[in-house]
Parts: structure tokens; C-alpha cells; sequence
């Protein structure tokens, strides 16, 4: 069989997670670690038994490595990716995608330059869950569905510190609604505001959708216990879907059920479709133009939380 040579760049919370899922793929071989910490570095390349690097630079000069996964803050995220792609590497970067739009765009022009793949991280479309939800959704089990709504909440993660509850939160129902309604919202309306920290740790976003469908988001860092709950309302009934426990239920007119779901880790899912891509040549199953286009809802709601008016995709 063959096996993909992946490294991981950053060596925090995330890339110790995908650093231990690479290690355990069947089609993936790690092969380096890098963070700017050495000793975090150090730690996880002693760990799993591969080389590590203070110098990301001297990682993606090595011609064994195929593929990255960057789990750095999100400031960092645009300048690794096109060196990686400039490099020859294919390119996992988790969500955010970057900091900016205009950056999100560059990606995807370097990726597109360099003939290598592009994938975002949004983990939770891996969830069995989710995938439960549209695909009942797809069949018509509730009819029409007019409305979502998406409750995300939990304290501030302190590894988060270079971006808001927006783009670290929020973004991932962004993504899962347009995957829901088949198309980009036309309108976002927000409110958000800053109680404890120096970005916006609570928000709310309604997204307007063609056919008089919408989405309502709630995402916020100051609730004591984590929730992380989907709710579809459709003409013919509801959906409820919790990430937490990947359970999904529908209800309608002939009553309640809860589907039987194989429990499954939504990342060693998502990390294992990226390298299959690669090794199978095939497109991603999400794009860059899915990680730009999440974040350009992003965006558009904290400009209307700034200026109060709703804001036009």
C-alpha cells in the first residue's frame, strides 16, 4: 500500500492530535515535527520517534516530505502555506484558513500555481453526526428544511489569542449551513461585543439564504459548560444534532428516533480523506474555496456587528 510522508507544523493542542492520528494511519508515515518552541518540538518528535525542527523552513526543504498539516495560530497560517506550497508540499491548514480574505484568496491562487491540494481543517463536517443529519436531509426526511440553528458555546480556550469567537467558533456551522442549504447566505446580520477578552468572546449571526431560508448561529466563550448543538427545522419536521455525542434526532408526525451511528473521531476521519485524496488524486472533500468562502461570512458579520446594518455577500 502506499504511504504518504506527512509533517506537522506546530506542536500545541492540535498538532499533538494530528501528529498521533498520522502516526496511526495506515496510508500516512510521519515524518517531521516543527515548532517554533523547540522543546514542544523536541517533545513530540521523541514522542513518535521522527525528526524535529525549531526552523519550519528547514522542514519544507526536505524532498521526502509530501504533505503538511499547519496547526500554527492563525497570523502564521498564510505565510507557512505558501511557503509549503512553494515548497511542492500539499497543504492541510486548520480553520481559520487565515486571518483575512484576501489572504484566503492567495492560497488558493498558490495552490492552484503549484499544482498541489489545499484542504481546510473544519473537523466537525467529519462528524458522524453531521454527516447523519444531511444526508437525511438529502433524502427528504423532514421536507423542506427553512431553518437552522446552531448553538456553540463554552469558556475561552486559552490557546486561542490572535483571533475572536467568530472565526474560531462560529466558522464551523458557517461552513456546515452552506454545505445544508447548497448555497452561499446572501445577507449576515451580527451582534457581538467583548466582555472578558481582547477579541469578540460572544456573538450572534443570522444568515439570510435565497427562498426565504436562514440560519440563526449563537457562539460565545463565557458559558460554563460546553454545548455544541445543531437544529434543523423542515416542513415535514426537526433534526437535532449534538457534536459532543454525535447523536442525532429527528422528530415528526409519527414520532421520535434516534439513528444508530458508529462512534468515530471526527479528525482521524477528516486527516485520513486529505491523504487519500493526495494518494488517490482526487479533489479534497473541502476546498479552499470552502475555507474562503466561511471565512467571508465570517468576516461580514463582524463588520455588521461594527456598523449595525446588515451586510451583503
Amino acid at each position: 500500500m502506499d504511504k504518504l510522508n506527512v509533517a506537522v507544523i506546530g506542536c500545541g493542542f492540535w498538532g499533538k492530535n494530528h501528529a498521533r492520528i498520522y502516526n496511526d494511519l495506515d496510508a500516512a508515515e510521519l515524518v517531521a515535527v516543527s515548532d517554533l518552541n523547540e522543546d514542544a518540538a523536541c517533545s513530540l518528535g521523541e514522542r513518535y520517534g521522527v525528526d524535529h525542527y525549531g526552523d519550519v523552513g528547514a522542514l519544507l526543504k526536505r524532498n521526502d516530505v509530501e504533505m503538511v498539516s499547519i496547526c500554527t495560530p492563525t497570523v502564521t497560517h498564510a505565510d507557512i502555506a505558501l511557503a509549503a506550497m512553494e515548497a511542492g508540499k500539499h497543504v492541510l491548514v486548520e480553520k481559520p484558513m487565515t486571518s483575512t480574505v484576501a489572504e484566503a484568496e492567495r492560497l488558493i491562487a498558490a495552490s492552484e500555481k503549484a499544482g498541489v491540494k489545499l484542504t481546510v481543517g473544519f473537523v466537525e463536517r467529519f462528524n458522524p453526526g453531521v454527516i447523519e443529519a444531511l444526508r437525511l436531509v438529502s433524502e427528504g426526511k423532514i421536507g423542506d428544511v427553512i431553518l437552522a440553528r446552531a448553538h456553540r458555546v463554552s469558556r475561552y480556550p486559552l490557546r486561542i489569542s490572535d483571533v475572536g469567537v467568530v472565526k474560531d467558533l462560529a466558522i464551523h456551522d458557517a461552513d456546515i449551513v452552506r454545505q445544508l442549504f447548497g448555497v452561499d447566505p446572501e445577507t449576515v446580520y451580527a451582534t457581538a461585543g467583548n466582555l472578558v477578552h481582547s477579541f469578540e468572546d460572544y456573538a450572534n449571526i443570522v444568515l439570510r439564504f435565497p427562498g426565504n431560508r436562514s440560519a440563526f448561529i449563537e457562539t460565545n466563550w463565557l458559558t460554563p459548560r460546553k454545548i455544541r448543538r445543531l437544529i434543523l427545522t423542515g416542513s415535514e419536521g426537526l433534526i437535532t444534532v449534538e457534536f459532543i455525542t454525535q447523536e442525532v434526532t429527528v422528530e415528526d408526525d409519527e414520532g421520535r428516533y434516534t439513528p444508530f451511528l458508529k462512534p468515530q473521531e471526527p479528525l482521524t476521519l477528516e486527516l485520513e480523506s486529505f491523504v487519500e485524496a493526495i494518494l488517490e488524486d482526487k479533489p479534497p472533500a473541502i476546498s479552499g474555496e470552502d475555507g474562503l468562502k466561511a471565512l467571508r461570512i465570517c468576516e461580514a458579520a463582524l463588520e455588521s456587528a461594527r456598523t449595525g446594518k446588515p451586510v451583503k455577500l
